[in-house]
Order: C-alpha cells, then structure tokens, then sequence
C-alpha cells in the first residue's frame, strides 16, 4: 500500500504517520485478525518496522491484540478506530438523504445497491440497501472495492475531475505495470461508455458472476465525488436488464442527489 509518489519530497510530510494510517488501512471487512506478516506484506513495508508501528497502535486503542480460529496472534482494529469511523458518518448527511432513493432502486431492481466513496485507490460502501427477496452480494458498509475494475471505481474516475483522474490512473500504473495495457484500454472504454450512457459497467470484470452499473455525482460544497452502485449475482443481473431497465432509474436517482445537494 504505497503512500502518494513524491511524500518523501514534501518536508511537511510525516512518513510515521503515514505508515501507521497504511496499516489500519490494511484491515478489510471481511478480515478477522492479521498478524505483522501479513500487514507487512499488504503495507511493503519490513517486519520489523510494522511491529512497531502495530505496538504503537495498540497502545493508542487504534488496534487490539487478538487471535484467529487457529489461535494465531494478530490484531484486529480498536474501538478508536471505530470512534473515528462513526463521527465521519454521523456527519455524512448525503447517507440520509439517498437511503429512500437508494431502497426504492433495489426494490425495483431486486439488486443491491450502494453509495461509495474513495480511498487512495478503492472505493468503499458507506451505504447499502437491499431487497427482501433479492439475493445479492455479501458487501456490506466498509466494505472495499478496486477503483479500476469495478462499475463504482469507474464511475469515480469519469465523475472527478481531469488533474485527479491523470493522479489516479498513474497510480494504477505503478501499482501494476503489466496489466496497466489491457487496465488503460478498460478504462478508456469506461470513460466513452459513461459520455454516452451516464453510467459505467462492469460485467464479470471484477469478479466474474458479478455484474454492476454505476453513477457518480458531486455533493455541494465542493465535496469529494460520491458514487451510487446497482449490482449483483450475474445469474440474476443480465447486462441487458441493467443497462435497459436499471440504468435509467439510476441516472434519475443520481439526478436527484445532484438536485438535492444543491447543484443543477
């Protein structure tokens, strides 16, 4: 998990810090516990120094000693951690307001549906909302996706603006020179499928009976783009019900939370 390319040139720059924010940033919804190995391996960053910082988390509360199902110690993330978390979305009165919006799509669609934000080079839920009777994926609030192969990261990238979009997709570059061809073709598709549909796709893309399309939108006040999904199991979302009979309830819906945050 690598920090912003020219940190070390900026002398305001505290790399502790930006190491420690590495390893809580390491932790997934999904992740139980996870042991220094691990976090080393996820920050590239040497054994020795994640001990450290994790020592140091753990005595602020940010991370609490814990073990897996096999009785290996690890950590998981503190009661800190979740404080932080909870004040953020307290504040995050754009949840409240697409929440209706949102249960009306996936009641329709019998999909999920999600609002997501960005985080260096994913994108995570800060809402969902799913049918009764829909079966869907097993994402749920915090939970994290790739920005550049899946519909919501897609949708970031055509939402933001172009200096963003150039750091972005320089990032993705390094993260992953082999794959940067085939991931630059992708996205350029993303970006003339969005000018011509207002949404992005991706079908099997990201996993491969997973099917979504996705919008994004700018709230007032010179916020961060935000991005409204609507996917699920392939079997039970074909790429033509989504872009035939979903995606115009999703273009209105993101219309909507435009109008409604104060922008035309």
């Amino acid at each position: 998990m690598a920090s912003p390319v020219h940190a070390k040139e900026d002398r305001h720059f505290v790399t502790a810090l930006a190491r420690g924010l590495d390893v809580l940033s390491a932790f997934r919804s999904r992740d139980r516990t996870l042991g220094n190995q691990e976090l080393a391996r996820r920050c590239g960053l040497p054994k020795s120094t994640i001990s450290r910082l994790t020592y140091t988390l753990t005595k602020h509360g940010y991370l609490e000693h814990a073990q897996d199902a096999n009785g290996h110690a690890g950590y998981r993330l503190g009661s800190a951690v979740l404080a932080l978390g909870s004040a953020m979305l307290a504040r995050m009165d754009m949840r409240q307001l697409a929440r209706p919006l949102m249960q009306d799509l996936a009641d329709s669609s019998q999909a999920m549906v999600s609002l997501g934000i960005r985080d260096r080079l994913s994108m995570i839920y800060v809402e969902n909302c799913r049918s009764e009777s829909a079966l869907t994926l097993s994402l749920d609030v915090g939970s994290r996706i790739p920005l550049a192969s899946t519909a919501m990261g897609r949708a970031y990238l055509c939402g933001c603006s172009d200096n963003e979009r150039e750091a972005l997709l320089e990032r993705i570059r390094v993260q992953d020179e082999k794959a940067w061809p085939k991931t630059r073709e992708t996205l350029e598709l993303a970006l003339t499928h969005y000018r011509d549909h207002g949404c992005c796709a991706s079908f099997g893309d990201w996993q491969k009976d997973v099917n979504a399309i996705a919008a994004a939108f700018r709230p007032a006040g010179g916020r961060s783009v935000m991005v409204v999904n609507c996917g699920g199991p392939g079997f039970n979302l074909s790429p033509e019900f989504l872009m035939a009979e979903v995606r115009p309830q999703l273009v209105a819906l993101v219309r909507r939370l435009q109008n409604a945050s104060g922008d035309a």
